[in-house]
């Protein structure tokens, strides 16, 4: 136990030694999982965000089964769609065999920005759609009554939500920078080219690295509580609270 408890340390102090020296290694796999995650993300909520206000805002026929597909997606395993995002970009799947320049091959980072896109969407969507069903009705109906158009009563909901949606975009970043089976699957792990956080930390790990590992695992940390901070202020809370 007590040479357990000094490893641990030992392996503490050579993890910040290595963040502190801005190692080179540590720096590129750092930069890659922010590139590959921001860009996800950026997609998920370009797609996500106006699509969560259609379905908070709007009755259409077959909004109860979006909404149900939503759901399901928000709880949908991300090895699964590691699984499906693989079937679809390998040689002999539906977009593979394409063999079309928009189309990224697996074990890129195009095709793992796939699969953290298809994890983060949903959560975007159905936190943004809770937080415009959460707005005041009666807002949507003064602007209409002012002669607003669909398209400006949509933006004034969003502008009334936006600390919603804001929660919204940060809950997905959460979800796929922590995230490690569907980018294992898609992206390999391979060095220098697809290697992330999450990945390189089970990596290391393995190959009995662990001080590597460890401030590998801080830095996760570290991003994972900068963006419960973001969310508790935009949500109006403080620590003290």
């Amino acid at each position: 136990m007590e040479k357990s408890i000094n490893t641990f340390w030992q392996g503490l102090v050579e993890a910040i030694r290595l963040i502190g020296n801005g190692d080179s290694g540590l720096v590129e796999i750092v930069v890659l999982s922010l590139r590959v995650s921001g860009l996800a993300l950026l997609l998920s909520t370009l797609i996500g965000v106006p699509l969560g206000a259609a379905l908070g805002l709007g009755r259409f026929i077959g909004r109860k089964l979006v909404i149900a597909l939503m759901y399901t997606g928000m709880g949908f395993p991300p090895v699964v769609v590691g699984l499906f995002v693989y079937l679809l970009l390998s040689r002999s799947g539906p977009l593979g065999s394409l063999d079309s320049p928009l189309v990224p091959p697996l074990f890129t980072p195009g095709a793992m920005v796939i699969a953290q896109c298809i994890i983060a969407f949903p959560l975007v969507a159905g936190f943004t759609m809770a937080a415009v069903m959460g707005v005041d009705p009666q807002l949507r109906q003064q602007v209409q009554s002012l002669g607003a158009t669909a398209w400006q009563t949509t933006l004034t909901v969003l502008a009334e939500a936006r600390i919603g949606v804001m929660v919204a975009i940060i809950a997905g970043f959460g979800g796929i920078i922590s995230e490690v089976g569907a980018v294992m699957l898609v992206g390999g792990n391979i060095e220098g080219r697809t290697r992330v956080l999450t990945t390189a930390i089970v990596l290391e790990t393995r190959q009995g690295n662990f001080e590597l590992a460890m401030a590998l695992g801080l830095i996760l940390l570290g991003i994972a509580f900068f963006i419960n901070v973001i969310m508790l202020r935009l949500q109006g809370k403080t620590f003290d609270s």
